[in-house]
C-alpha cells in the first residue's frame, strides 16, 4: 500500500483529502505543521508528498529546498495562490505538479495515481532502457544512471528527481532535437497531468547546475522554434 503524507494546516480540507484517497487504497498520515513535516520526511519512507505552501513553521517552497537533495519522490504543490511565481518557485525546486484550491478531490486523487504510477514507470523505464551502459560521459559531465549521480568536472551537483531524469533522457538520445510536449510526454509520462511550461523551468534549472554559462549552453541546447537537444 502507498503511503501518502498531506502537509496542510486546514484540517476541513485535510481530511478530505485524506478520505478520498484513503477510499482509493492509500495509507495516509497528516500533518499540519512545516517543522513537524519535515521530520516526519526524513525519519518515515513516503511515496508521495502533497504539500500546501502556507503553512506555520516553515512554507512548502522551505520543505522543498530542505529535501530536493535527498528525497527522490512525486510533490504535489497545493496553494490557494494563483501568480503564476509561485508555480514557477514551485516547480523550480522540484515539485513535480502544482493544484490551485479550490480543487476537486477526484481530481486530486487521479493526479496522486498518475504521478505514482508514472514514477513507476520511469524508474522501470531507466532501469531497462534500450541503453544499457549505466554511465554517461560526456565532456566533463558524468551521469551515473543506477546511483542517479551527476559530476561536472568531478563536481558532484545535485539534481532533483525530475531535473535528473530529464537530463538523463537527453543524454541518452544525443543531437536530437526535442520538442517541449514531446519531452513532457516522454519525461512526465503519457497520463502526466500538468503543464508543459515545466518542461522550460526544468531545462533552467538543469542548466544552472550543469553548465558553466548557462547563457551559453554546452550541453542543453535550445534550437528556436524546434525544442531541447543534448549536444555530444
Amino acid at each position: 500500500m502507498k503511503k501518502i503524507l498531506i502537509v496542510e494546516d486546514d484540517l476541513s480540507i485535510a481530511e478530505l483529502q485524506k478520505d478520498y484517497l484513503e477510499v482509493a487504497g492509500f495509507e495516509v498520515t497528516q500533518c499540519a505543521d512545516g517543522l513537524e513535516a519535515l521530520k516526519a520526511i526524513r525519519e518515515n519512507g513516503y511515496d508521495l508528498l502533497i504539500l500546501d505552501i502556507m503553512l506555520p513553521g516553515i512554507d512548502g517552497l522551505g520543505i522543498l529546498r530542505s529535501i530536493k537533495h535527498d528525497k527522490d519522490i512525486p510533490v504535489l504543490l497545493v496553494s490557494a495562490k494563483k501568480e503564476e511565481i509561485d508555480k514557477i518557485k514551485g516547480l523550480s525546486l522540484g515539485a513535480d505538479d502544482y493544484v490551485t484550491k479550490p480543487f476537486s478531490p477526484g481530481e486530486l486523487v487521479a493526479r496522486v495515481k498518475a504521478h505514482l504510477e508514472n514514477y513507476e514507470r520511469l524508474k522501470l523505464r531507466f532501469a531497462e532502457g534500450s541503453q544499457k551502459v549505466s554511465v554517461l560521459t560526456i565532456r566533463g559531465l558524468r551521469i551515473e544512471k543506477d546511483a542517479r549521480r551527476v559530476y561536472v568536472h568531478g563536481q558532484e551537483v545535485n539534481l532533483a528527481q525530475k531535473e535528473f531524469d530529464l537530463l538523463l533522457y537527453l543524454a541518452q538520445n544525443p543531437n536530437r532535437v526535442f520538442g517541449r510536449e514531446e519531452l513532457f510526454e516522454r519525461v512526465w509520462g503519457l497520463e502526466a497531468l500538468g503543464d508543459s511550461s515545466t518542461v522550460t523551468v526544468h531545462i533552467a534549472r538543469v542548466r544552472e547546475k550543469v553548465e558553466s554559462d548557462p547563457s551559453n549552453p554546452q550541453y542543453v541546447e535550445t534550437v528556436w522554434g524546434a525544442g531541447y537537444r543534448f549536444r555530444v
